[in-house]
């Protein structure tokens, strides 16, 4: 019998046009479609902890789905950043917003924060999921390489983590490697079968 049985009265629905969310939860085996919304206002209050803005705009992603959302669905919305000396970063605007996100994270230890939250029309739960990831230094060589080959506008810290850059770049990293890649498997499994 399948472990998360107790959604199969859910329609599931990922709130993301995400290529590695989409492939993140079907490698949970969850049927699921894709649902989203366009200009949704993901603006947080500035006085957000840095650890908590992930969580806050997964919940901001989950308000706009609730006039929405039928009985018999169930939505998972999601976000992640960066975090490096206390600043967020998000996806880069250009490539050389990208080599400069990727310069700052060079030689250091970063955190990254992915926010989850489940929405039922009568229910919904929120949690958030932190990775410590180490990069080793990258020279501008290797950061133009990677910038030019792979593209990563579309990337928190503009980088995945999947990709060169993270066999390349990447010493270690203490938490979810799925969380950086962007959803926390484990935790999003566990928080679906007691749901």
């Amino acid at each position: 019998m399948n472990p998360l049985s107790n959604l199969s009265k859910y329609e599931v629905l990922l709130a993301s046009n995400s290529p590695r969310r989409k492939q993140l939860l079907a490698d949970l085996g969850i049927d699921f479609g894709v649902c989203a919304l366009n200009g949704i206002n993901e603006s947080y209050p500035a006085d957000t902890p840095t650890e908590d803005v992930a969580l806050v705009v997964s919940r901001i992603k989950a308000d706009a789905y609730r006039a929405l959302i039928t009985s018999n669905q169930l939505i998972i919305t999601a976000d992640t950043v960066v975090i490096c000396d206390n600043q967020v970063l998000g996806k880069p605007h250009n490539e050389a917003d990208a080599r400069n996100m990727l310069r700052s994270l060079s030689g250091k230890t970063h955190k990254v924060v992915t926010g989850v939250t489940i929405t039922t029309a009568s229910h919904s739960i929120s949690f958030k999921s932190v990775t410590e990831v180490d990069f080793a230094e990258l020279s501008d060589d290797e950061i133009n390489f990677y910038v030019e080959k792979f593209h990563p506008l579309d990337k928190a810290g503009a980088y995945g983590i999947q990709e060169w850059i993270g066999c390349a770049g990447i010493r270690g990293i203490r938490g979810s490697f799925y969380n950086v890649m962007g959803l926390p498997l484990h935790r999003l499994y566990t928080e679906l079968k007691r749901f």
